[in-house]
């Protein structure tokens, strides 16, 4: 749905529609990206506009990115650990 969003505002049939979900169901979620603050809703008539909210967005990459180089360093460790010959990361069991 966020995908879609980027594209420009949207009713909730037309987020529902490419993934075949019923217009309740579309409902729920764009009410959980509400509460996220991620989506804002307008009501006009019978139709529910959407539109992303990228500001959110930009707060959320900005977290993340703070905490990339910790994960990177993170990861490229345990591929190193995985990547060791199985006899070096595995102790020998004593009979």
């Amino acid at each position: 749905m966020l995908r879609s969003l980027a594209g420009g505002e949207l009713t909730i049939g037309d987020l529902a529609a490419p993934l075949r979900m019923s217009f309740a169901g579309a409902s729920k979620h764009v009410k959980a990206l509400e509460r996220a603050g991620l989506v804002r809703r307008t009501v006009q008539g019978r139709q529910h506009f959407c539109r992303l909210d990228a500001e959110r967005l930009a707060e959320a990459d900005q977290w993340l990115r703070f905490y990339e180089h910790f994960w990177t360093d993170r990861l490229d460790a345990l591929e190193r650990e995985l990547r060791k010959p199985e006899s070096k990361t595995r102790t020998r069991k004593k009979r």
